[in-house]
This record gives structure tokens, C-alpha cells and sequence, in this order.
């Protein structure tokens, strides 16, 4: 009797705690079992014995993302999912990014519209809130976390868009009401603006000189404040991008002292050290991002971070601008690195990158490589009931890995819309040989096969790790009679 869809044969199958060899299963888009010598299905895959691994969960991207300074970034949902799905990733969760004056309701219904006409991998979508008056928190919020959008972000720098601490206040407190999780990009704004304006005024202009304007200890500090502000009202948070050891150290002890506080780094961090801005011209632009590329020493930490436990999360950060006059070069062609818009492509390389440094160079392990690429952020973000991991039940989103393949990265090794390829020349072994989503084979043998608009909104809430747990907050209330009053919305 043929009770599959699908089955995958001969797969030696990959979790975030176990490797095994057995077939999958596939009914109607779902992992319907996982055993050794299946019945035939209706389609059969030979995996041949390669390793098979879930899908990925890209939970920081930005797509289709007007920037404060009105600058749109290089990708359509379209664009970045085909990158996403080529690359092994089938599910992102991008930002819906309200600015000053926007209805919160009204920004996420416009990102909803463009995903539904483009989005090829499944989808959910953060809150960028930059302006969290009293209406947005108490009459908007609510009603769309029901909708489905459980978690929120925040800017403690740039001019347009940045929250002061008693803002921050309030959106942390409106999201420990409603159950949502916070992520926030957490440097100093008054150093990076201070840094920045005295060496362009003194002629440091250059890329290079960017990893310069961002201190440090303005990621130090403002990691410190975020989780000293997210302690004060018992609300867990999301650090994003972390980029420096010292701001790996201040989570650290923050999660030692019982805080529930998760750390992000990204792929760059993890592969690219400041050396990459040090080019002649205007070339190290491509390379602009903040927090910006760090030293060796820090790319070492982050590793070290990340095999303890004290990061949870590795995601791309895809921030697509192109190196022309609609994106970096918008200021004219030769821009001060304060005029670049800040960000690089990275959706399609995520997987591939990763896969060569954790499995195929042995720096860490298959177990770990599905653990933070696809497992965690599923489970941190509220979609572990779906995403993240190959177990009965689960939406079936698989990659086939070729583990043997090399290639030579280029810059004609990008299929997203930003025309370069941030690890051009990086030879990388192991590649997605086909990439499954809910039980479609959506690419194979290098051709995509999925239609724009056939990704799917994922509803969620805050996920477990939006629950709070006590701490500061709890602690007054229990010995203050007012304490509840406080922290009411």
C-alpha cells in the first residue's frame, strides 16, 4: 500500500542531537515517518547516502526594506527567496519596518502584500518599531500579535529611527504584556556619531575607516544598557549581530546571572575579519556593514561563543545594496564611508559558508550546524512546532547535500539582486544538491523550480523563549505593593 508522497531513501539524517541512517516519510507537505526500508511512495528520492539536514531558518534578513534615509534595498521577495531556497534556507523571517509617523498595522499589511506576490521560501516577519507612540503600543500591537507576528526590533542607534532608553522602556514593557520577543541592535549612538564626524572632519573617509567610527565599547555599552533596561521590566531579549568578544563577555554574564538574554552573530563575523574594508578606492564598500567586520581575535571568540552556548543563532543578515548609484554609491561615486548604506547580501550564502566551516573543515559539528542555522531559531522565534528540525510531524523542508563538491566562490556566484558576492574568492566544499520545501522538490540540479508567491506566511507567537522567568522586575513586585500597578500596561 502506498502511503507517501514522498519517500527519501538511504539518507543519513541530520539533527541537532543525533545523525542516523534511515528513509523519510512525506505526506501532505508533512514528515509522516522516519524508518529504514519504507514502502514505495508515490515519488522516490535516492539520497544515496548523503547527508540530509532541515531546512534553514534565515531569522534576520532584510527584503524589500526602505531604509530610514528613504534608500530601497536591491531585493524583491522574489529575488532574495530564490537566493534563500538556491542556498538551502526555507524559511526567513524578515523585518516589517514601520519609520516615525507610520502605522505600525499599515507597514506590516504593505510587507505582507509584497511577500504574498514574491516570497518563494516561507515567511514570517519581525516589527521594526521606530516609533512606539502610545497608539501603536496600545491599540496596534495587541491586535497584531494575535495576528501572528510575535517578535519586535529595535535601534538604539542611527538618527532616524533609534529609541532613547524610556522608549525602549515602554516597547519592552508592551512586549512582555502580549508575550512577544524583543531582538535589538544594540551600539552607542552618541560614540559611533562622535567617532564618525571627527574623522571625516580630520579626511578619514575610506571603508576602512568605518570599522573605526564604530568603537568597541559602544557594542559593549549599549549590549549592557539593552539587558540592564530588558532586566529592569523581566523581559527576555534577542542581542542581534554581535560582532566583538567583549560584547560575547557582557551576555555571558548577564545569562550567568540567571537573565534570559540570547546572542546572534552572522556569517560575516564568523569569516571576515576588518581586512576585508582595506581595498583601494571605494572597492571595500561592498564590505560596509554595522556592527562592522572586527579582528581575528574576535572572529575566534564568536566561535567560542558559539560552541558554549552563550550565541544561539547564526543568520545572514542580508542587507542587499549595490555597489552603484542605487545603493552605496547613492551619494554620488565616491562616497565617505558615513554616505554608504550600511549592509551586504549573504541569504544564499548562509548554508554553503557555514557547511564548509563547521562540517567539512571540522570546526564544528553536523549536530551544531542544524543546532544554530536551523533548530534554534525555529524554536527561539515560536515555529519549532514546524520548522527546524526533521522529526515526524514537522513541515517537511529537507536538504540533500552533495558534501563533496568544491567551488570556488565568485561574483557570479550570487542569485540575489545585489550584483557581488561578499565571499567571492573563498573556496567552499559541500553544496546544496537539492532543497526540499514541505515535500516539493523546489531545487535540483541547480534549477529553481518554486513560483513566486508559493512561500507562506507563518503565524506564530513569541516562541518559549519570549516567556519571562522572574529577575529584577519579579523581585519588586513581590516586596513592593505598588510593584503590579508598575508594571501594567
Amino acid at each position: 500500500m502506498t502511503y507517501c508522497d514522498l519517500v527519501i531513501r538511504n539518507a543519513r539524517i541530520a539533527t541537532s542531537s543525533d545523525v542516523f541512517r534511515g528513509d523519510i516519510g512525506i505526506r501532505r507537505e508533512r514528515i509522516s515517518v522516519i524508518a529504514e526500508e519504507l514502502p514505495q511512495g508515490r515519488m522516490e528520492i535516492d539520497a544515496g547516502g548523503s547527508l540530509v539536514t532541515p531546512g534553514g531558518v534565515d531569522s534576520h534578513c532584510h527584503i524589500e526594506q526602505l531604509s530610514a534615509g528613504g534608500l530601497m534595498n536591491a531585493d524583491t521577495f522574489e529575488s532574495a527567496t530564490r537566493a534563500a531556497l538556491l542556498g538551502g534556507t526555507t524559511t526567513v523571517i524578515p523585518f516589517a519596518a514601520q519609520h516615525v509617523g507610520m502605522s505600525l498595522r499599515k507597514v506590516v499589511e504593505d510587507y505582507h502584500a509584497l511577500a504574498e506576490r514574491g516570497a518563494m521560501a516561507d515567511y514570517a516577519f519581525h516589527m521594526i518599531l521606530a516609533d512606539p507612540r502610545p497608539e501603536v503600543l496600545r491599540e496596534e500591537l495587541p491586535g497584531l500579535v494575535r495576528d501572528g507576528h510575535g517578535s519586535l526590533k529595535c535601534f538604539l542607534t542611527y538618527d532616524r529611527i533609534r529609541l532613547h532608553d524610556e522608549q525602549f522602556l515602554d516597547v519592552l514593557l508592551a512586549a512582555r504584556t502580549h508575550g512577544c520577543m524583543v531582538c535589538v541592535h544594540a551600539e552607542n549612538h552618541g560614540m559611533i556619531d562622535w567617532m564618525g564626524r571627527r574623522l571625516v572632519d580630520r579626511g578619514y573617509t575610506r571603508p576602512v575607516h568605518h570599522a573605526v567610527s564604530h568603537p568597541r565599547l559602544a557594542e559593549e555599552e549599549a549590549i549592557n544598557r539593552a539587558i540592564s533596561l530588558a532586566a529592569l521590566i523581566d523581559q527576555p531579549l534577542m542581542i542581534f549581530h554581535v560582532s566583538t568578544k567583549e560584547g560575547l563577555g557582557v551576555i555571558r554574564r548577564w545569562q550567568g546571572d540567571g537573565q534570559k538574554v540570547f546572542g546572534e552573530t552572522c556569517t560575516h563575523y564568523l569569516t571576515m575579519t576588518r581586512e576585508a574594508l582595506d581595498r583601494p578606492g571605494i572597492e571595500g564598500g561592498m564590505w560596509v556593514c554595522s556592527p562592522p567586520l572586527r579582528e581575528e581575535s574576535d572572529r575566534q571568540a564568536l566561535w567560542q561563543g558559539l560552541a558554549t552556548g552563550v550565541l544561539a543563532t547564526i543568520s545572514s543578515d542580508h542587507a542587499p545594496y549595490r555597489m552603484d548609484e542605487t545603493g552605496k554609491l547613492a551619494a554620488g561615486p565616491e562616497p565617505t564611508f558615513k554616505q554608504m548604506a550600511n549592509g551586504m547580501g549573504g541569504l544564499g550564502m548562509r548554508m554553503p559558508v557555514l557547511f564548509d566551516a563547521m562540517v567539512s573543515r571540522g570546526g564544528m559539528d553536523v549536530r551544531d550546524f542544524v543546532r544554530l542555522t536551523a533548530a534554534e531559531p525555529a524554536r527561539i522565534y515560536g515555529l519549532g512546532e514546524r520548522k527546524g528540525s526533521i522529526a515526524i510531524g514537522k513541515d517537511a523542508d529537507l536538504v540533500i547535500w552533495d558534501e563533496e563538491r568544491e567551488i570556488r566562490l565568485t561574483h557570479e556566484h550570487v542569485d540575489d539582486n545585489t550584483g557581488y558576492n561578499p565571499y567571492a574568492g573563498r573556496l567552499v566544499k559541500g553544496w546544496p544538491a537539492m532543497v526540499i520545501r514541505r515535500g516539493e522538490v523546489v531545487v535540483g540540479q541547480g534549477e529553481l523550480k518554486a513560483a513566486a508567491g508559493s512561500g507562506r506566511f507563518l503565524a506564530r507567537g513569541g516562541g518559549s523563549a519570549a516567556r519571562s522567568s522572574g529577575g529584577i522586575a519579579a523581585e519588586f513586585d513581590t516586596k513592593r505593593n505598588f510593584g503590579a500597578d508598575l508594571y501594567r500596561e
